[in-house]
């Protein structure tokens, strides 16, 4: 029984990991920007804003289970109340389904560039393998989500490992090559809440219904604080592998891409397909929330707004909808901040009450 629930936790845990490590996170480019570019106290950063999703995910999976929620829309509402919760709803499904054409859109990109496919080919690809997904029962959907997430984790061990061993330059040293510019700020520790915020944000509808579907209460919390480990471990050996080949990783666009590379040429086609498989995992863990939201899962509606959105995303996927990343991002990560901070503060009235909030 015992190891049943332990199973059915980490189930959990490879799911919340596997939709917050998505296509930014794999390529290495999110870890360069947000924690590499302050230098080696980058690690700490990562620590800080690993604990914050323990803690949060947690409280959103306990939360999502208590209230047996079936979209985010309940649990925003327990959290802000009625009308500022309905706001932020809808301000948060808005932005999820945007990064959700956002990965669809960098998926024709990376079948372009490593496979020599017309990225609209590609796009084309990514809508109809995350179509056949998304009508799967929700546990399927669930476990090839989480399913995915122990490829990276042997990926990364590999790459990263390799290149920390053969660091281009001494890691004494590369505080003198790190670009603090690149960050969105100057302060790692306010970098590292506001990922955590974007990555909370992120992941939070997926979470809240991951919770509900838990069989108990022990089961969606543990299963939050394993995600919480995994992502920990990820960004600890990306940033660790990021940092030795500098001053190289302020001048590509994929990091990790040429971490593979300096391994083998091969490894690079085959992070590839890593990095299609993840931004496949972002797409579905995005998408299913933003559809329940307005529909009933599986139901005639249900079909018809998956057909429409994924037409939708394919048609804004040509247009230049990436440019919306630049927006996106950062709104999100304040959304996912709020959400955080509500939370916190229900757990704090939660340990002043008898009448149990969460």
């Amino acid at each position: 029984m015992a190891q049943g629930k332990n199973r059915a936790s980490w189930r959990i845990g490879f799911a919340y990991a596997g939709i917050i490590v998505g296509a930014g996170f794999s390529t290495g480019q999110e870890v360069l920007q947000f924690f590499a570019s302050h230098g080696m106290v980058s690690i700490l950063g990562i620590i800080l804003a690993a604990l914050i999703l323990m803690f949060v995910g947690r409280q959103a999976a306990k939360l999502g289970f208590r209230l047996d929620a079936d979209s985010h829309e309940t649990p925003l509402r327990a959290l802000f109340g009625k009308k500022l919760g309905l706001v932020i709803d809808y301000v948060l499904i808005f932005f999820l389904y945007g990064i959700a054409v956002v990965m669809i859109a960098g998926s024709g990109a990376t079948f372009s560039q490593a496979f020599g496919i017309h990225p609209q080919i590609g796009v084309l690809i990514m809508i109809l393998i995350s179509f056949g997904t998304l009508l799967l029962d929700f546990d399927k959907i669930v476990n090839i989500i989480g399913g995915i997430t122990p490829l990276l984790i042997i990926a990364v061990i590999i790459i990263t490992g390799y290149n920390i061993l053969n660091p281009e330059v001494p890691y004494s040293e590369v505080n003198n090559y790190v670009d603090p510019s690149r960050t969105p700020t100057s302060f790692w520790w306010f970098d590292a809440i506001t990922y955590a915020g974007l990555a909370l944000a992120t992941a939070f509808s997926f979470l809240s219904i991951m919770g509900s579907e838990a069989s108990r209460h022990a089961i969606a919390r543990r299963g939050a604080i394993y995600g919480g480990l995994i992502i920990m471990l990820l960004m600890i050996l990306v940033n660790v592998g990021v940092l030795s080949i500098m001053p190289t990783a302020n001048e590509v666009s994929l990091p990790a891409m040429t971490m593979a590379e300096n391994m083998a040429p091969w490894l690079g086609t085959v992070y590839s397909i890593i990095i299609i498989l993840l931004i496949f995992n972002s797409v579905v863990g995005l998408m299913y929330p933003f559809l329940t939201r307005f529909t009933e899962p599986y139901s005639g509606k249900y079909k018809i707004m998956l057909v429409v959105s994924l037409i939708a995303a394919f048609i804004i996927s040509n247009v230049g909808f990436v440019e919306l990343v630049n927006i996106v991002y950062p709104i999100l990560g304040y959304i996912g901040l709020a959400i955080s901070a509500s939370l916190f503060i229900r757990w704090i009235m939660n340990k002043n009450t008898k009448k149990k909030l969460l």
